[in-house]
């Protein structure tokens, strides 16, 4: 599917970009990976840590910004396939800039989408998160707004045109700003004394690879305007810090503003449009404009009023199963 092409990634210097980078050559014979970012400096960083990981006379570093349409429709030239990973993360920076929340992850959105189109791209795939799913902060809020973009996106693309679909997931494990390096930085300064937000709070444990895995499958399948989630355990965020320190003294700090007791994937009012698989889920788009086929083989329906959220999940990793997952990160 990869083999030949050129693939560009929006935000490509960070963790999933990383991890995008390393597989896609593992599996495929690209012609050409574009990562695409503002930051110079990680760019530098990345090229040096991948010198001799991956053949780097395939791989192109581009300085440019997702609010810039101009730059976004030259670095589309000739690109067959574009991840969008790029945006305003952090919580409580997005509360405290909400206009730069918006440029990023709206306006960032529609220019990506724009110079698809216009660029004739075969796929997009944008990243979401947990947090788009009944949105409680700015940054859940414009998350949804950018699904809600890249969905419609497809009305516009007509019947041979670009397939836009998004990939839904929550904190993965060990991730730039996810709390296993925190912790991890504690315990190595001697700490014994880990802050747990609410002993009540669960997660689910997603990683790095298995987040490139769903990637590769919407690039695969994807027909425009499905969301993929993926069926992975559930964790207590109190046994994932007995797992990392067994005697651990645990406080609790208490839920901060814009967070969730639970991560929720599929919400009840989805349920009527969402179908399940062996490894995943797919809500598909519920429009008129939804051709025929859309709905890939092997699913079925869940029933109504179905939700899956970390807390109600029926997959779930103990303390000692953390603890060997860990390892392996």
């Amino acid at each position: 599917m990869l083999n030949n092409k050129t693939i560009l990634i929006t935000g490509g210097t960070g963790s999933f970009g990383k991890k995008f980078l390393e597989m896609i050559f593992d599996r495929y014979e690209p012609k050409k990976v574009i990562i695409y970012s503002r930051d110079e400096f990680k760019q530098s960083v990345m090229q040096t840590e991948y010198r001799d990981r991956v053949d780097m006379s395939r791989v192109r570093f581009f300085i440019g910004d997702v609010r810039d349409q101009e730059r976004l429709y030259r670095a589309f030239e000739g690109v067959d396939y574009v991840i969008h990973a790029a945006a305003m993360k952090q919580v409580p920076t997005c509360e405290y800039n909400p206009m730069e929340a918006i440029k990023t992850n709206i306006h960032g959105a529609q220019n990506v989408i724009n110079a698809a189109l216009d660029k004739g791209v075969k796929k997009v795939v944008a990243l979401s998160t947990d947090k788009a799913v009944n949105p409680i902060n700015l940054y859940g809020g414009t998350k949804l707004v950018s699904d809600k973009l890249f969905i419609a996106a497809n009305a516009y693309s007509g019947q041979d045109g670009t397939v836009f679909s998004v990939v839904r997931y929550g904190n993965v494990a060990g991730s730039r700003g996810s709390v296993i390096p925190i912790w991890q930085n504690i315990i190595d300064q001697g700490g014994t004394e880990l802050g747990v937000t609410d002993m009540r709070m669960t997660r689910f444990w997603i990683t790095l690879e298995q987040g490139v895995e769903l990637v590769f499958k919407a690039m695969e399948e994807s027909k425009g305007g499905e969301t993929y989630i993926s069926k992975i355990p559930s964790f207590h965020i109190g046994d994932l810090a007995k797992a990392m320190l067994p005697d651990c003294t645990i406080r609790e700090i208490g839920i901060r503003e814009g967070e969730k007791l639970h991560e929720v994937m599929v919400t009840r009012d989805d349920s009527r449009s969402t179908y399940e698989y062996d490894k995943h889920y797919i809500v598909y788009p519920n429009y008129t404009w939804v051709p025929d086929g859309t709905i890939a083989p092997g699913g079925k329906p869940v029933e109504d009023g179905f939700e899956y959220n970390s807390g109600n999940n029926t997959q779930w990793l103990s303390v000692d199963e953390l603890r060997e997952a860990l390892k392996h990160m």
